[in-house]
């Protein structure tokens, strides 16, 4: 409906104004019914340009604009904004639309190139080091990942999940060490523990797997522990391949499912990170200070060039981040987007340098980047701050084992990514309105027992006559339900999930306040049809906009 009425709108305003482009004109959806469905602002963006009273230009452009099937009425109000009201007409179309297609509404091509073929873009998201339990941030960016993509591919992409591992470095020889301490019952209160080990009470449960000769399946390999208390080698292989496991079985939890897993490690055996150095100091980016190698990322906007590598020969944590994401490049990643925390917000500008550095033609751009805050957990009016098990931190597994996989992931996805969150157990776990993911599920519920006691053939819904439906809660919900389309495209043109959850919940108030005023199984057959009709159609925008938040829509609570 609205590209229906840009389409009316444009060649009015280029008569007008031949130079005006297509996407000057704006059109808003008025927060008041009273006020129509849609309002554009163009007689003042006119205005202003031509000098000319903008009230004037208004009506000339209501004389102007071509007749529509679908349009009642359009009014001048305020200063020139141009009101216009939908008919029955429109609202059935509308309504229609959502029964005939109920899987797909909401969808758009906007993904696709000028061929009309899906791009490519890959999602790379979570990618915890396998050094311990995934913690309530990597749920975070686990929800939010899986959420982008699948508003991606809701708009048409072809998206490939990606998870990363950075099995390579400092953090794993740790990690080694850790559980080499507790094989030899070495507590972590004990001088001799690793100065930067860890603590957690999973290290204790590695090394007795380990002595007792245990095997894991990772990745279609079974990891066998030798079980020999100093083969430094095997507690590695096997620690990592242990956590990797149980970080599978937690994102299996949280319903997450990935297309690829790519290590840290390959870059080093296949060489891959030294053809990247090479390439970098042939097209004369690097020098040699200080026993460092070194790399001009100030020729790319950075404050100070960076270490590459380090005068004991080791490479710093970036190198190996720009060939992965040269990888990508080569893969045919042409979009790729990564979510990560806040903390690698100082990595983004030196990963884009080394990129443009290689003089390949990627883009300054590339990768986009969406990183999510620091989260907060309540309980009882106290803040949470680690497991026993975890030792430090809280897990996203506590948070499951709380409250379920449904409230922790639209828990988790509710609030803007780069905002901070406050993730309230109790609140979670409360089955009232106060409680939005209950208060969104309850409505799709409703909706389902209300056609559950009417017996019929939802079918029969799709061609109903609703010309009917003219109430004020009617009215505002028929406008809801026609902003789905426009709030899946924003919410991933703007890469934020949290739109969708905010839509949704306004969409519940809808139903919620249009299911207690109203009788819906009346003795009147067109009329019934008709309000079944409007909320069959909520229910299914209701599941949709459930599905692009990983959440589950039920049909009894």
């Amino acid at each position: 409906m609205k590209s229906h009425l840009l389409q009316l709108l444009l060649p009015v305003a280029q008569s007008i104004h031949p130079e005006i482009l297509s996407n000057s004109i704006q059109l808003d959806r008025p927060k008041l019914i009273e006020h129509g469905d849609f309002s554009s602002n163009l007689a003042m963006v006119l205005a202003k340009t031509l000098k000319k009273n903008p009230r004037e230009l208004a009506s000339l452009i209501i004389e102007k604009l071509p007749a529509s099937p679908f349009i009642e009425k359009v009014e001048i109000a305020g200063a020139g904004f141009i009101n216009f009201y939908l008919n029955e007409k429109a609202r059935t179309f509308i309504i229609h639309e959502i029964l005939k297609n109920p899987d797909v509404y909401g969808q758009n091509t906007s993904g696709h190139d000028e061929k009309g073929k899906p791009q490519k873009v890959q999602i790379e998201f979570v990618s915890a080091n396998p050094t311990g339990p995934l913690h309530v941030g990597h749920g975070r960016g686990a929800a939010i990942g899986d959420s982008l993509a699948r508003l991606l591919k809701f708009n048409g992409w072809d998206v490939t999940r990606e998870f990363y591992y950075n099995d390579a470095g400092a953090q794993i020889d740790n990690l080694t060490k850790s559980v080499h301490a507790r094989c030899h019952n070495i507590d972590p209160s004990d001088p001799a523990f690793p100065e930067d080990g860890y603590r957690g009470e999973y290290i204790v449960e590695i090394a007795n797997a380990f002595l007792n000769k245990s095997s894991i399946e990772c990745e279609g390999k079974t990891i066998h522990a030798s079980g020999q208390i100093d083969d430094l080698e095997s507690i590695r292989q096997f620690s990592v391949a242990y956590l990797r496991h149980e970080q599978d079985q937690d994102l299996n939890a949280f319903q997450i499912q990935f297309d690829v897993f790519t290590l840290e490690s390959l870059f080093y055996q296949n060489g891959h990170i030294e053809k990247v150095v090479a390439s970098l100091t042939q097209n004369g980016f690097t020098y040699e200070e200080d026993n460092a190698l070194w790399l001009k990322t100030t020729d790319f906007g950075d404050d100070k060039n960076r270490v590459m590598k380090k005068s004991d020969g080791s490479y710093t944590y970036f190198v190996p981040d720009v060939a992965y994401h040269f990888n990508k490049w080569e893969r045919g990643f042409k979009r790729v987007i990564n979510e990560h925390g806040s903390d690698h917000h100082s990595t983004i500008t030196r990963v884009r340098a080394g990129l443009q550095a290689l003089k390949i033609g990627i883009p300054e751009s590339y990768p986009e980047y969406v990183l999510h805050q620091m989260i907060t957990v309540m309980k009882g009016g106290e803040e949470v701050k680690l497991s026993k098990r975890a030792g430090s931190y809280v897990t996203l597994r506590d948070l499951i084992d709380e409250v379920g996989c449904d409230a922790t992931r639209f828990f988790l996805i509710a609030r803007k990514s780069d905002s901070q969150l406050v993730f309230d157990i109790d609140l979670a776990k409360t089955q009232n309105s106060d409680n939005p993911v209950y208060y969104i599920q309850y409505a799709h519920a409703r909706i389902a027992g209300v056609l559950r006691q009417w017996g019929g053939d939802i079918n029969q819904l799709n061609h109903v006559n609703i010309d009917d439906l003219k109430s004020t809660q009617e009215l505002v919900l028929v406008k809801r339900l026609s902003e789905f389309p426009e709030m899946v495209l924003h919410a991933a043109s703007e890469l934020a999930p949290h739109t969708i959850a905010n839509y949704l919940k306004d969409c519940a108030a809808d139903l919620h306040s249009y299911y207690n005023d109203t009788k819906f199984l009346v003795e009147n057959e067109d009329e019934k049809l008709a309000r079944l009709s409007l909320i069959r159609a909520t229910q299914i925008v209701l599941k949709n906009g459930l599905y692009l938040l990983g959440v589950n829509a039920p049909e009894n609570m």
